[in-house]
């Protein structure tokens, strides 16, 4: 089988090489995937951006200063949007494909940019959040799709990862377009209207691509997906995914009638719901709040602290590009949430001594201060090597093919309304237990993540994506993780 061939050491080794030597030897694939990655970009900037942003509305809107829901609405409302845009999206892939889908997500996001840097008033404020969510729930789920799709499946990992890396470049580069602006007359009104500049990039960019290839042949658009693979494949490689895709198609044509079946199973094993619900949309969003409530007032001194948790995302990020194909995803997983755990026990002691030392003096103040942009650091560098891209990868490999838009429409959904349940509660949370038993919820749930990747999720490093596919229906789900250990080596060798 073609997963032999695919699953070796020598593979997964030279993978990260392979995917940067595509600069050269095949810059058509790297194209594709920095092209639909700049929808990762976008989903990065608009859901970190607001951060740095809220701290100036607050000044500008007396009630948003007055009203905490409020302030939660103006956040989370742009999640309320995703849950919709994920929905929407993944029927939207299945129907008329990935591309479009991308198109679609490009125009909202451009509308919504418009929206709220000329918003007159917060409903304005939160009508413009609501139209990027849209755009950001479908790109949260669309981009790595199309990624995958179009993806030789050794470096298939590196390139998805890539789209992961764009996301948190975006959540850094509002941190920087946040710290540029602060003295800028209008401030929130650019850090969240330059939003609209990336958009209409990548809607040029993206007339100018191909839509996905298995999506195409899906369709009956044989020609045209083989045409695509030829440019995406080695010419040794290219008549073996043809077929293995051909194949798969017709597997699923057969058995239509049983696709409740394989619907329910597949998506039992997605775990994007876990990836909010350890707390990182709270450090992303609430970032510079976060850092006030340890004891830095000023709102840039709280600005500049956090571009150091957003630059460490980023670098996390290209780890993962580095590791995702060696390592293998689950692995990942593991080593990233036991980090997530650890930092997130220092955050709850942190904020436990700062409550513990009232008034707060000076020295103190700082000390406690920067213990816990040490816990947020911490927790950035464990969380974004791991949960912060692989959850998005195994999401674009494991559906099948004729379910793949819908079903990962409805993981994303799911991600997207646990975001929604963490930046809604968060300050009314802070407020009403303390910070200090906030991040100790988000770690007791980051132990059940942990269990729920060990005994659940299965490796798919790789592994081709209709391979996948064989691998998942001839496995049920199992409740001792050391079996599941072996199963990648047993497919490898069918």
């Amino acid at each position: 089988m073609e997963g032999a061939v695919h699953g070796g050491g020598t593979t997964d080794a030279s993978a990260f090489r392979e995917c940067f030597s595509l600069s050269w030897k095949n810059p058509y694939v790297l194209r594709l995937a920095f092209s639909a990655g700049i929808g990762g970009l976008l989903f990065g900037y608009d859901t970190g951006v607001i951060s740095g942003a809220l701290l100036y509305i607050r000044d500008d809107f007396k009630s948003v200063d007055r009203k905490t829901l409020l302030q939660e609405s103006i956040v989370s409302m742009a999640v309320a949007g995703a849950i919709i845009g994920a929905a929407i999206g993944g029927w939207m892939n299945d129907r008329f494909g990935r591309r479009t889908s991308i198109l679609v997500a490009d125009f909202l996001f451009f509308v919504g940019a418009v929206i709220m840097a000329a918003a007159p008033n917060p409903g304005a404020l939160i009508t413009g959040r609501v139209f990027v969510g849209l755009g950001v729930g479908m790109a949260s789920m669309t981009s790595p799709l199309y990624i995958s799709e179009a993806s030789p499946a050794k470096i298939r990992g590196a390139l998805v990862s890539t789209n992961g890396f764009l996301i948190t470049s975006g959540q850094f580069l509002s941190y920087l377009i946040n710290l540029a602006f602060t003295r800028a007359p209008g401030t929130w009104r650019w850090m969240l209207g330059v939003a609209g500049i990336p958009a209409l990039l990548q809607f040029i960019l993206m007339l100018l691509l191909p839509e996905s290839p298995r999506w195409l042949y899906r369709k009956g658009r044989e020609e045209e997906a083989q045409a695509i693979l030829r440019k995406v494949y080695p010419a040794h490689e290219v008549e073996t995914e043809i077929r293995d895709l051909k194949e798969s198609v017709d597997k699923e044509i057969e058995e239509e009638g049983s696709s409740e079946k394989i619907n329910l199973v597949k998506l039992l094993k997605t775990r994007t719901v876990f990836q909010q619900f350890v707390g990182i949309n709270t450090v992303m969003y609430y970032s510079p709040t976060i850092v006030q409530l340890s004891g830095f007032a000023s709102n840039r001194t709280a600005l500049l602290l956090s571009l150091v948790t957003s630059g460490l995302n980023a670098a996390g990020s290209i780890v993962s590009i580095y590791f995702i194909d060696r390592t293998g995803r689950k692995k990942l997983l593991v080593i990233s949430l036991s980090g997530v755990i650890l930092s997130l026990g220092v955050l709850s002691a942190v904020f436990h001594e700062t409550t513990s030392h009232s008034p707060m003096v000076s020295a103190v103040e700082t000390k406690f201060g920067w213990l816990a942009l040490v816990g947020l650091a911490l927790y950035i560098i464990f969380f974004s090597p791991g949960m912060g891209t692989a959850p998005w990868i195994v999401n674009s490999e494991i559906y099948p093919l004729r379910f793949r838009g819908v079903c990962g429409g409805i993981a994303a959904t799911a991600n997207w309304i646990s975001n929604l349940i963490v930046a809604q509660s968060f300050l009314s949370l802070t407020q009403a237990i303390g910070t200090s038993w906030t991040f100790l919820i988000f770690g007791v749930i980051s132990v059940a993540a942990l269990l729920f990747v060990l005994i659940f999720v299965p490796e798919t490093k790789g592994l081709p994506i209709e391979e996948i596919e064989k691998m998942l229906e001839l496995r049920a789900l199992h409740f001792k993780f050391w079996e599941k250990r072996s199963l990648p080596d047993k497919s490898q060798s069918v």
